[in-house]
């Protein structure tokens, strides 16, 4: 016996929908209520919305992280990575790859990308007209971080920068053809010029994590490379979108902004954890069944292609109290912006650090800190997901600067 397919009430707009993407949680509160494991048939993925099965499609090894990289749109293979295998290879790649992105290599640049954070407010505090938080704060926050673990000199970072967000197309399981063709290009681009920029690192005999991780005999030339690709295209791109994302939640909300102004360090972590949990760049990723997988909300059936839509999972009542709401000492705060499972995010300590440096930072040499008026520009991309443009007034007129 088979039941007709679970539709949305006409009044609500598919999340995947263009005009569905700059508010898609009013559809994804209603799936989780009434559809948590839900078959869409606009785009035949299974989407699980709710958190505490979005957690169990995240860790169980029944949803395979490699065939649902597999279904996404495009024709090639994406390269080996801990985003593209499941373990056991999952786990051999990922101990090298913390050389690159672990807590050691964090803290090995941790003073000089404090140092470059403080040297781009100053500099924004120059930028004349109003400064864009994507373009002018989010993009060079995450190129200068990325700079410092891959060694990279001044000279390279404006093309750094250029592959780094077309390779980003590769995050998304659903870009189009015609995108996805884009992201196969740039990520060809992007390793071949990682693959010499290492070369020359190595001949150079230079100190940093990346020539860490190119030493590193566990690892095949293929491979090492497929990290860095992973590294830029997970690590660079959320980071990049963040800061307009959490400026867009934050700053409406003045309270929140002298509160964050006057942050330590733990509660500052803690708002970066708030912030991405309302907006995470990366708002949904892909698995595939192996086996008929019973969550609380359905069963998954073998072969079924799955979203965990963390975006709805990091909202669900039931964990969350207040869920649409800011509350920058949320905790605990279980939300899932870096995945879960074996599969957590290798960058994530790496996105909280520099969150966490810029944004009290930032309130704090521009207190009067404002957004733009009306609705949000959301790019229609799905994945990341991220403001097109988030124009900010540093001293709003009659305010001084």
């Amino acid at each position: 016996m088979t039941t007709a397919p679970v539709r949305l009430p006409e009044h609500l707009i598919h999340p995947f929908a263009p005009a569905g993407r700059p508010d898609p949680y009013p559809a994804y509160r209603w799936l989780r209520a009434n559809d948590p494991v839900h078959h869409d048939t606009a785009s035949g993925f299974w989407l699980v919305t709710g958190h505490a099965d979005c957690a169990t499609v995240l860790r169980d090894p029944r949803l395979s992280a490699a065939r649902g990289q597999r279904e996404r749109a495009r024709e090639d293979a994406l390269p080996p990575s801990m985003l593209t295998t499941d373990p056991p290879d999952h786990h051999r790649l990922r101990a090298p790859g913390a050389l690159l992105l672990g807590p050691a290599a964090v803290r090995s640049v941790a003073d000089v990308i404090a140092a470059d954070t403080d040297a781009l407010l100053d500099r924004l505090a120059t930028t004349p007209g109003r400064p864009d938080a994507v373009a002018d704060i989010g993009r060079p926050l995450a190129t200068a971080v990325f700079a410092r673990l891959f060694g990279l000199p001044d000279g390279e970072l404006t093309r750094f920068e250029t592959l780094a967000r077309a390779a980003s197309a590769n995050l998304d399981p659903m870009a189009p053809p015609a995108r996805a063709a884009l992201g196969r290009t740039a990520a060809t681009a992007l390793g071949r010029y990682l693959d010499a920029h290492t070369v020359r690192l190595t001949a150079q005999g230079a100190d940093v994590p990346l020539a860490a991780l190119a030493a590193d005999t566990r690892l095949t030339r293929p491979e090492m490379l497929g990290i860095l690709n992973l590294a830029v295209v997970g690590g660079w791109q959320p980071l990049a979108e963040f800061v307009g994302n959490a400026l867009h939640s934050l700053l409406p909300d003045r309270a929140a902004v002298r509160r964050l102004a006057a942050a330590d360090d733990d509660l500052a972590r803690l708002a970066v954890d708030e912030l991405l949990r309302l907006e995470a760049p990366i708002p949904f990723t892909a698995r595939v069944a192996t086996a008929p997988v019973p969550l609380t909300g359905g069963t998954l059936p073998a072969g079924a292609r799955v979203l965990a839509v963390i975006a709805a999972a990091n909202r669900d009542p039931d964990v969350f109290e207040d869920p649409d709401t800011l509350r920058l000492d949320r905790h605990p705060n279980p939300h899932l912006a870096f995945g879960g499972g074996p599969h957590f995010c290798l960058a994530a300590q790496l996105v909280r650090q520099a969150g966490a440096l810029l944004l009290p930072r930032l309130v704090r040499r521009f207190p009067a800190l404002r957004g733009p008026d009306g609705p949000a520009a959301w790019d229609l991309t799905l994945v990341p997901r991220r403001l097109r443009a988030y124009p900010v007034d540093l001293c709003p007129a009659g305010e001084a600067r």
